[in-house]
């Protein structure tokens, strides 16, 4: 765990930093909204309010209805808190008119503040940048090449049958203390899915001699989404770190992969006409990692995991390709892909073929074979009322198809808050799932 040490590490979703956003942006909206002017209050404020709902209405139609990004509406306090924003530009543009020129400035701070009260506010509902440096970490996190730390043939540890890993793993003199990070592209050779890079990485114990053949976690964010949200507002180097230092450098392998293409695309994590997403998770990121990393290489060491679409495409893994993803960490996925409504996904994505959605739909599959030999944990936020019930019902689903499977609830709602402690809290899940701890 990071200790706090200087302002990029200072919390802006608790503490005094938000609560002073709060106190400093309602203070902007007075400033901007109070006058003496009669004109002001029987004219030129009413329109500034009229016309930031209508943009705050235009905002979210625009999102929910039209451009539909997300496969669920905005949060009703995301809107609201988009509105206040708004609020104070409208409030700004029609304020700035009237005052004389040497006020102009102090208006648009104000009504930057509104913006930045809004966008703390939201910040805080989904828990994406809990401290600056979270926001920053792409550009302060140091990555390597991929190609400084493989050494696909080095001597492999031996591990005698029923015993971890960590039974008979001795980390050698001068071992590093942490990590490393590597970005590389995973081209889609057999689906000819064009993916965005990945993120690699490898703990201490990997760069060893001999080296233990470590399992992988294969790693997605949630859509709209990108693997960069894994490296800062999941804050992953620094959780595998952790892990490692409380076990003698030994951590699993994580490839943080893109499922997407695209920041706002939805794939839906099929072979569809969206694209051979399915292909590309079972067939070219696995050939890829076994090409480029030395690795433990059952599928009893292979775990698929995501948050939220990721989260879905975990348990779609788990299910459609079992010959490769022995272990499965879905958090906070969803019943089944979707693009708002089932006929509107088969619609799309099948071309109205009804069989073809059901042959891979999670729910399906379950339905009509068992998964005797896999493990899962399905992760749910207390407060998300609407991914924790259909959470619930892919867990019961997996529990009557034979899985190993176990429900965690954790406080919170559909944010980071319950998506970075549901892969930190079940490292220690993983790792003995997959046989690098006891």
């Amino acid at each position: 765990m990071r200790i706090a040490a200087g302002p990029l590490d200072w919390s802006l979703v608790s503490g005094w930093i938000p609560v002073a956003l709060l106190a400093v942006g309602l203070c902007a909206l007075a400033v901007l909204l109070l006058s003496r002017r009669r004109t002001w209050w029987t004219r030129w404020a009413p329109l500034a309010v009229l016309l930031a709902a209508v943009l705050t209405w235009l905002l979210r139609t625009a999102v929910d209805d039209w451009w539909q990004p997300f496969p669920d509406p905005l949060p009703l306090n995301v809107v609201i808190w988009a509105g206040i924003a708004v609020l104070g530009i409208c409030l700004a543009a029609f304020r700035i008119p009237q005052l004389r020129p040497r006020y102009w400035a102090g208006a648009a701070l104000a009504a930057l503040l509104a913006v930045l009260l809004g966008a703390s506010e939201i910040n805080q509902h989904f828990d994406q940048y809990p401290t600056a440096r979270s926001a920053l970490n792409s550009w302060l996190t140091k990555t390597t090449s991929i190609t400084d730390a493989t050494g696909r043939t080095e001597p492999a540890l031996r591990v005698p049958a029923g015993k971890a890993v960590a039974d008979v793993w001795h980390p050698p003199p001068g071992m590093a203390g942490n990590g490393t990070l590597s970005k590389s592209s995973i081209p889609g050779t057999r689906s000819g899915f064009d993916a965005r890079s990945a993120y690699v990485y490898l703990p201490p114990a990997y760069r060893a001699t001999p080296r233990p053949l470590l399992p992988v976690v294969v790693l997605m964010a949630g859509q709209p989404g990108s693997p960069d949200d894994w490296i800062n507002s999941g804050r992953l180097v620094d959780m595998m770190n952790a892990f490692a230092g409380a076990h003698r450098g030994l951590a699993p392998v994580v490839v943080v992969v893109d499922p997407l293409g695209s920041q706002f695309a939805n794939t839906l994590c099929l072979d569809s006409r969206l694209g051979n997403v399915q292909t590309y998770l079972a067939t070219d990121v696995p050939d890829w990692i076994r090409t480029h990393l030395q690795v433990a290489t059952a599928r009893t060491s292979w775990v698929i995991s995501g948050i939220s679409f990721g989260g879905t495409c975990s348990i779609q893994l788990g299910v459609n390709a079992p010959q490769i993803y022995g272990v499965v960490n879905d958090i906070s996925g969803q019943e089944a892909p979707t693009l708002g409504s089932r006929r509107k996904t088969v619609d799309k994505a099948f071309g109205g073929d009804e069989a073809a959605f059901t042959a891979v739909n999670p729910l399906d599959v379950m339905a009509r074979q068992r998964f005797p030999d896999t493990k899962a944990a399905f992760i749910a936020g207390s407060s998300d009322s609407t991914y924790r019930p259909q959470q619930r019902t892919v867990y019961d689903a997996a529990v009557k198809a034979g899985m190993r499977a176990e429900w965690v609830l954790l406080p919170g709602g559909h944010s980071w808050q319950v998506w970075r402690p549901g892969l930190e809290r079940q490292l220690p899940w993983i790792s003995r799932e997959t046989g690098l701890i006891r």
